[in-house]
């Protein structure tokens, strides 16, 4: 099936007399037939469902659906975009490893990495996305573990180039994890350009209306968890029965050790309605995401031309550094989201985002309705002067998220708003 084809029917196909649409399946528990029954699942919990911590009918639907939609051969969802980076890493990472990671990440990401991380005694290693491969190479130290990166960085928009770090991280026998929300898989999907692990915030784009929180973690299956970095993949598990991943569950070994040890033990799983919301902005997912780059577009130009405006900051700009990085990974566009510099610093960026009406203030963004942050006072508010300055953060910076409005009112919206400065 062709991608918008399988944003409508990947992950269920309903049976004779069943129901067109994903079920809920609004429970916590499932029945066994035996005690060996249940002895048998909890030897190999992929032989059968046990509890709605680790999986759920209804969820499960949508994590196939998803895998299907990068190009992965398994998923996992979570309570939400924090919680898939987070299990994500750990899934890889213990006390003493590093992990390499662009700086241009969100903010709360930066958090996690530099000091949560920190405290667990996992170091981040930041690098710029635009670092040559020299660099790169030059960051790795013998305990690295993981390269991390975000296709469309939240909200720097610096886009990342793919193959670049792929190829450093499997010279040194690491996965590339990519953070894709802002394409999702609809623009880019990073599993074809060589990342190993794909996570999602799928509170935004995927969604995209606002409904729900969510993240995801979609495996590739194609990183070589045996190549003697990774002993918990080859070693037995003594919290599981002694299983071996890689032996008992071959390329599925990451995702299902995810689900094994991380998800049982932290129970970050989303409910099943949660879920449910989720397919269904999944199912409209292709039809929205070329409407939000076509009005982002025409917003950016129109921003580019106003004098009032200091710097644009849209992948799809001829403008822009990333142009062409732009074209190579995402050539169907750049997303909806659109950061700039307005002229006048924080406190006009604030009394212009306070006159519009259209657009909504709000902590959110790849929403189906126009909405716009100031990064500095919101989402990186925890970061120092200069953590903001290699974020890619001026104080006059807003994030306009472009929603699905007529571009007439949405171009209206911003016209008065900068009449009112």
């Amino acid at each position: 099936m062709n991608i918008e084809t399988k944003c409508l029917h990947s992950g269920y196909t309903p049976k004779n007399t069943e129901p067109r649409v994903v079920p809920i399946v609004q429970s916590t528990t499932y029945v066994y037939d035996s005690t060996d029954d249940v002895a048998a699942v909890f030897d190999d919990p992929t032989r059968s469902l046990i509890y709605s911590r680790f999986e759920n009918p209804t969820v499960m639907a949508v994590e196939e659906k998803i895998a299907d939609l990068e190009g992965g051969i398994g998923a996992m969802c979570t309570s939400s975009g924090q919680a898939a980076t987070m299990c994500a890493l750990l899934n890889i990472l213990q006390a003493g490893d590093s992990f390499i990671s662009t700086t241009t990440v969100y903010g709360g990401t930066i958090n996690l990495f530099a000091v949560t991380f920190k405290k667990m005694g996992i170091e981040c290693i930041f690098v710029s996305p635009d670092s040559s491969e020299e660099e790169i190479r030059n960051a790795f130290k013998p305990n690295t573990k993981a390269v991390f990166g975000e296709t469309i960085a939240n909200p720097a928009l610096t886009v990342f180039d793919i193959e670049k770090f792929a190829k450093i991280a499997h010279e040194n026998n690491v996965p590339l994890i990519v953070d894709n929300t802002f394409p999702t898989p609809i623009l880019c999907r990073p599993i074809e350009y060589g990342a190993d692990i794909v996570i999602h915030s799928t509170s935004k784009y995927m969604d995209g209306h606002a409904v729900q929180v969510g993240g995801v973690i979609v495996d590739s299956g194609n990183f070589n968890w045996a190549n003697g970095k990774f002993p918990e993949f080859t070693e037995p598990d003594e919290s599981y029965h002694g299983i071996v991943y890689t032996e008992s569950y071959g390329k599925s070994a990451y995702i299902v050790k995810a689900r094994m040890q991380l998800m049982r033990d932290f129970g970050c799983y989303p409910a099943a309605q949660s879920a449910f919301y989720l397919n269904l902005g999944l199912e409209t997912l292709a039809v929205r995401m070329k409407q939000y780059c076509t009005n982002a577009l025409a917003v950016a130009e129109y921003l580019e031309s106003n004098d009032k405006v200091e710097s644009v900051n849209y992948p799809a700009l001829s403008s822009s550094p990333y142009n062409e990085l732009c074209k190579k990974y995402l050539p169907d566009g750049a997303s909806g989201v659109i950061s700039f510099v307005i002229k006048g610093g924080r406190n006009t960026a604030v009394k212009f985002m306070d006159s519009l009406s259209l657009a909504s203030n709000e902590v959110h963004v790849a929403d189906i309705r126009t909405c716009v942050l100031h990064p500095a006072s919101a989402t990186h508010r925890q970061l120092t002067d200069e953590q903001l300055i290699a974020a890619g953060i001026n104080g006059g910076m807003i994030r306009l998220s472009v929603g699905l409005e007529n571009i007439d009112d949405i171009l209206n919206d911003l016209k008065k708003a900068f009449d009112a400065i």
